[in-house]
């Protein structure tokens, strides 16, 4: 263990570092396939389980979509246009669509 330097967040030290392992561009690529190809809206967590099995993320953590979601939505790129109940978790979830052009 490597102890916590007086005055420092580590949890923000390994959340920063966390994200820099992340090409969000990929990211960004791979969320904007699976709606693509989507039949209807879907939660950050229906989007993780795709990802998934596309080989894309090594478990369905709705983590790997959840923060690009956000991102993508304050790019305009997605919209949330509603919400349902997740059939994963089983709690009501925002859902999410392409941007219509």
């Amino acid at each position: 263990m490597k102890p916590r330097i007086p005055a420092t967040n580590p949890l923000a030290e390994t959340r920063k570092e966390s994200e820099e392992t992340v090409d969000k561009k990929i990211r960004y690529q791979q969320i904007i396939e699976i709606l693509t190809d989507a039949k209807e809206a879907m939660s950050a967590k229906e989007i993780a389980v795709e990802m998934y099995k596309k080989h894309y993320v090594p478990t369905s953590e709705r983590n790997f979509s959840s923060p690009r979601l956000t991102e993508l939505l304050k790019m305009g790129i997605v919209d949330c246009v509603g919400k349902k109940v997740c059939e994963y978790t089983h709690k009501t979830v925002g859902v999410f669509e392409l941007c219509k052009k």
